[in-house]
Formats: structure tokens, C-alpha cells, sequence
């Protein structure tokens, strides 16, 4: 699927150099079909890194898909410049009034605060609740998957012993699901995390299905009986480095952090590692968007009838 995105945003030369499917928007206007609408609401630091790691999952189905960025206007953004925000992002308060077919928002190195002390607590708590009404379905990564459960359920969140960071092997509980559709019985994704939800709680909480789970790294994939709600706690968004960049970070900060487990040829973090969870990041995203949002967005929004 060719990704449309500013032609002047960095991470397209970036994509296209690794034979990434993107369009501009010169060339997308001329194809007479309605692409898909994606708002990415990019809660992440860097803002320029995960706008490539989201870009480059999205982008493998035909289906033509329109991408927008939001960010938290309540929130100080200090690690991406003025200048980049400006020309390619959007306020809430700027979006609120449009339909989307599409709505994902990230994680964000919030995860030890309690929910509430975030400083953008309230603003995306009405961006969900606003979802429910202006966006076909939502997919909700990592801390935006556990602020999402918590949201939209009451699930709460528990501190992990030690920080789950690494790549784990998941099972396929649902084998049904469209969203798993072309998975392996057993397929592999990274998490970097320090908290956790639990199954046993989703369980019990009416209206929620768990289909995937991880025999180290926890519940993985959770979905609303709707399906109108996506929540995945890991990242197979992450590309080869990732991991490591966040390790290497830490390190040189001089926190005690262990080498990312199931990354490193022989847990040695001076090598490259080796990408063994790409093929199903691609597939868990194209599938979301075929059964997920193309095939239950109207044509029309509610508001264009």
C-alpha cells in the first residue's frame, strides 16, 4: 500500500531508500479512488523515528492510505524541534471535528507515573473518548495500549520486577481472528517495558478477548468484542536497531540495564542483531487495516451524507 505523506517530511527519503512503498501527495491525488484516513497520535519523544517505524509497517498493502500526525498540545515537546512540528502536525483541537478511518496511538516513557500525573492525562482521555465516535478502530501501542485498557476498562497497570526488554516468542490464542490472519502458531515480536497488565484481569472483564499472549512477555494482542478497539503491549513496529539504541541510551547513562534478551547472537551486545519479528509486524498492520478499518469504514463519513 503506498503510504501518502508530505513529500517534504524527513522520514520519506528515509523509507524510500529501503525500497518502501511511499507516495507523495502530487501523485496520490491523481489516482481517483479515497484512500484510507490514519491520524497517528505520536505520544514518543522522538517523533521523527517512530513517524518511520510506523510509516514502514503501514505501508504494505494495496490499499491506499493518507497519513496525519497529532500531537499532545498540552505537553512541552523537547526533543523535536519547533520547526518540524509546525509543518507537520496537527492539535486536537484541530482534528476533533473530522472522521477517520484509522486512529493509532503510541507509546510514551511515561509508564512508572501513575495515569493521572501525566501531564496529558485529560487531553487523551477525551482524544479516546472522541475515538469512539470519529474513528473506526483504534490500534493502541505499548503505554497507549495500557492507557487505553485503563480508559476504555478500568484495567490498571503493575510494575514489573525488572524491565521486560527483548524479543519473545507469542502464541496465537484466537486462530479465527482476521487480525491473525497468515500467522504462525508460534511468531516472534520486541516489548520495552517496565509494567505490565494482567490476563486474569482482562479475563474477567466483560467485553475484552485476549489473542495473543507470550509465556515470558505477557498478554501481547487484546481487542474489543467490536473490535473498534486494538491494544498490542509490545512493539513489532521497532526496527533492527531499536532495542539497541534504547539499550546503548541507558547504558550511557550509567543505569543498570540488562542486555535485550533473544536480540544478540550470543547475547553480545557489540554485534548486530538479527530481525526475526518483521514479517508479522507487517502482517499484523496490513491485516488491521484490510479487516479492521477497510472493510467496515463507509465510504462516506457520517458527516459527508
Amino acid at each position: 500500500m503506498p503510504v501518502n505523506i508530505p513529500d517534504s517530511l524527513p522520514a520519506k527519503s528515509l523509507l524510500e531508500a529501503e525500497n518502501v512503498f511511499v507516495m507523495s501527495q502530487s501523485r496520490a491525488q491523481s489516482q481517483d479512488i479515497r484512500p484510507l484516513k490514519i491520524l497517528i497520535l505520536n505520544l514518543m519523544p522522538l517523533k521523527s523515528v517512530t513517524e518511520a517505524h510506523l510509516l514502514r509497517v503501514l505501508s504494505n498493502s494495496p490499499l491506499q492510505v493518507e497519513v496525519e500526525l497529532m500531537m499532545a498540545s498540552s505537553h512541552a515537546h523537547k526533543h523535536t524541534s519547533q520547526e518540524h512540528l509546525l509543518a507537520f502536525y496537527k492539535t486536537f483541537d484541530e482534528v476533533k471535528t473530522r472522521y477517520f478511518d484509522g486512529l493509532i496511538i503510541t507509546g510514551a516513557p511515561v509508564e512508572l507515573m501513575e495515569f493521572e500525573a501525566v501531564n496529558y492525562w485529560k487531553e487523551l482521555c477525551e482524544i479516546m473518548e472522541w475515538s469512539k465516535q470519529h474513528v473506526t478502530s483504534t490500534f493502541h501501542i505499548c503505554w497507549g495500549a495500557q492507557a487505553g485498557l485503563y480508559y476504555h476498562y478500568g484495567i490498571k497497570k503493575y510494575e514489573l520486577h525488572k524491565k521486560m526488554f527483548g524479543v519473545f516468542s507469542h502464541s496465537v490464542e484466537v486462530p479465527t481472528e482476521p487480525l491473525l490472519r497468515g500467522f504462525d502458531d508460534w511468531y516472534y515480536a520486541p516489548h520495552s517495558r517496565y509494567t505490565e497488565v494482567r490476563a486474569d484481569e482482562i479475563r474477567n472483564t466483560k467485553g475484552l478477548v485476549i489473542l495473543s499472549e507470550s509465556p515470558e512477555a505477557g498478554v501481547y494482542i487484546v481487542v474489543s468484542e467490536d473490535r473498534k478497539q486494538i491494544f498490542v503491549t509490545g512493539h513489532p513496529e521497532y526496527d533492527r536497531n531499536t532495542l539497541a539504541e534504547e539499550y546503548w541510551r541507558d547504558v550511557n547513562k550509567g543505569m543498570e540495564i540488562a542486555v535485550p534478551e533473544n536480540y544478540y547472537s550470543n547475547d553480545n551486545p557489540e554485534g548486530e542483531p538479527a530481525v526475526n519479528w518483521r514479517g508479522h509486524a507487517h502482517l499484523l498492520y496490513s491485516n488491521w487495516l484490510n479487516y479492521y478499518v477497510y472493510q467496515l469504514t463507509p465510504y462516506k463519513f457520517n458527516h459527508e451524507h
